[in-house]
C-alpha cells in the first residue's frame, strides 16, 4: 500500500532513513556538516512533516566507479532509500560514458536487489568536452532512470551552474546559499519519490 508522504511520515514509527550516496557534491565540500546537501535536505524535509534522517556518504572526488567499489559498506542494511548522485567527476575527467554507466547500472541493481529504492540525480556533462561526448553522456542518466523504473532528478546542478554568487571559488562546488537552492528544487521530486515507498514498520 503506497501513502502520501505526510500520512506515511505520521503513521510509520520510526524515521524513514535516507542514505545521499555521492561525490563532493553530497559531502559538502569546503562546507560545515550542517550546510551540506543532506542535512539541508532533511530540515527541509522535517519541516514539512516527513520524518526522516539522511546519511552523507559523500565522497569527494569519488567517480561511479568508486562509488560502486565502497557501495556495500556507505550503504548500511536498514537503509529505505538511497538519492544516488555520482558522474560528476565520471564527466571533469572525461571518463567514457559507458563506463559510468555501467557502474552506475551495477549500482542500482545491487541497491535493488537489497530493496533498497532509488533516486537518480542526474548530472550534465561540461560544455566543453565537445557535442559528442555530452551527449553520450547526459543521455546515461535518463535511460538508466527508464531502464530500472526509477524516479529522476534530471540535474543536481538546476539553479546554481555556472552562477558565481551561488558557488565557491571554484565554480564548481555549491555554496551554503547554493545548496539550500539545490534543496528547494529537487524537494517536489524527493516528496514525490518517498511518496512511492510503501509503509514501513
Amino acid at each position: 500500500m503506497l501513502l502520501p508522504v505526510a500520512t506515511m511520515a505520521q503513521t510509520s514509527p520510526r524515521p524513514l532513513k535516507l542514505v545521499a550516496f555521492g561525490d563532493s557534491l553530497s559531502a559538502g565540500y569546503g562546507l560545515p556538516a550542517s550546510a551540506a546537501f543532506p542535512a539541508v535536505l532533511e530540515q527541509a524535509l522535517r519541516e514539512k512533516g516527513v520524518q526522516v534522517e539522511i546519511s552523507n556518504a559523500g565522497v569527494s572526488g569519488d567517480t561511479a566507479s568508486g562509488g560502486l567499489e565502497r557501495l556495500d559498506w556507505s550503504v548500511p542494511d536498514g537503509t529505505d532509500a538511497v538519492i544516488l548522485e555520482l558522474g560528476a567527476n565520471d564527466a571533469l575527467r572525461g571518463i567514457d560514458p559507458a563506463i559510468t554507466e555501467k557502474a552506475l547500472d551495477a549500482i542500482i541493481t545491487r541497491l535493488k536487489a537489497r530493496n533498497i529504492a532509488v533516486l537518480l540525480a542526474g548530472i550534465y556533462a561540461p560544455r566543453n568536452l565537445g557535442t559528442e561526448y555530452t551527449s553520450r553522456f547526459d543521455a546515461l542518466f535518463p535511460r538508466l532512470a527508464q531502464a530500472h523504473g526509477l524516479v529522476l532528478y534530471p540535474f543536481f546542478l538546476d539553479g546554481i551552474a555556472g552562477d558565481r554568487a551561488l558557488n565557491q571559488a571554484d565554480l564548481l562546488h555549491p555554496t551554503p546559499e547554493g545548496v539550500r537552492v539545490i534543496v528547494q528544487r529537487i524537494l517536489p521530486t524527493v516528496e514525490r519519490f518517498l511518496a512511492t515507498l510503501p509503509a514501513k514498520s
